[in-house]
């Protein structure tokens, strides 16, 4: 049996990670945590951080003990500047409380690449567990919707750059942009978009210590996220009554469990990232546009000055 660690780093990945608590117990039920057991095949430990202690509070699923709240004001407002700092000044007590834990055969990091705590924490804390551990640790990472706005682009653009040079032994990608086709206007895809990245990576802890109509294991895994540029994507796809097996295999590719119905999963490098392109041309945009409102910004502070110099004067004629 593996010894997976699963941690969920801000309110993306606290969501998902308390998304993959839910879809464990088996039942939708909101009262399955009181009476069900969670049905992991492997010994899966799942860790909350976060700096806004209202996102912690909004899960359900995840034990107390598995959250950890690192006190900053209600968060770092997306300043992953101020994101690295508070990690560095909690670093420590993060580390400790993982080190508790005991080790590992595998960890996923996840995460949004465009908020504040998770995209800022999570280049350091791969870092710090790739130098203390020899097991391979993996990068959950979304991608922000790209009309989300100026200030998340950019940090996605960091955020991606900064994990890729942490140590990481590979990326996998969730791109709320095309995942957003499933699931309507932004507001309404948010929860929709969780379950279904919850569920892949639910039935891929699965595949990685079950048996299957075709072995894909630990060293499977590991062998396909190093190749390509270390970054990859999943596809997945369940049949039903109607759907064939043949039609499954063609869908997504490779069959990684039997069940009453198949249901196959693929784990995809990519040798070139095309969308990936697109978001980065699109920050460089938004990284121009964020630093014309900081001169802005000054503009107005230096008017201001001058204006001051004329406060509690009145015009004498």
């Amino acid at each position: 049996m593996l010894n997976i660690l699963m941690v969920g780093n801000g309110q993306c990945g606290n969501r998902i990670l308390d998304s993959i608590n839910r879809q464990a117990f088996g039942s939708k039920s909101r009262f399955a945590k009181f009476y069900a057991k969670q049905q992991y095949k492997s010994n899966v430990q799942t860790l909350a951080i976060n700096t806004a202690v209202n996102d912690l509070k909004e899960m359900k699923y995840t034990k107390a003990k598995d959250r950890i709240h690192i006190p900053h004001l209600h968060g770092v407002g997306a300043n992953r500047n101020v994101g690295r700092k508070v990690f560095d000044e909690n670093k420590s007590q993060i580390m400790r409380n993982l080190d508790e834990r005991g080790s590992f055969d595998i960890a996923f990091v996840i995460t949004s690449a465009s908020g504040g705590t998770g995209s800022s924490f999570t280049p350091s804390l791969i870092r710090e567990l790739k130098e203390q551990n020899d097991y391979p640790v993996y990068a959950v990472v979304v991608l922000p919707f790209r009309e989300e706005g100026t200030l998340y682009l950019q940090n996605a653009a960091f955020a991606l750059r900064d994990i890729r040079g942490s140590g990481v032994d590979g990326i996998i990608l969730a791109d709320n942009q095309y995942l957003k086709q499933m699931g309507g206007d932004v507001e309404s895809a948010y929860d929709s978009i969780n379950e279904m990245i919850a569920k892949r990576l639910l039935f891929l802890l699965d595949s990685l210590d079950s048996e299957m109509m075709m072995v894909t294991d630990l060293g499977d895994f590991k062998t396909v996220m190093s190749g390509g540029a270390g970054i990859a994507t999943i596809g997945y796809y369940e049949a039903d009554g109607e759907v064939p097996i043949r039609t499954a295999i063609q869908k997504a590719g490779i069959i990684v469990r039997k069940g009453e119905y198949p249901r196959v999963l693929s784990v995809l490098t990519l040798e070139s990232a095309s969308e990936l392109e697109e978001l980065y041309h699109l920050a460089v945009g938004a990284i121009n546009t964020e630093k014309e409102k900081k001169e802005r910004v000054q503009e107005d502070k230096e008017v201001d000055k001058a204006f001051s110099q004329i406060e509690g004067l009145e015009p004498q004629y």
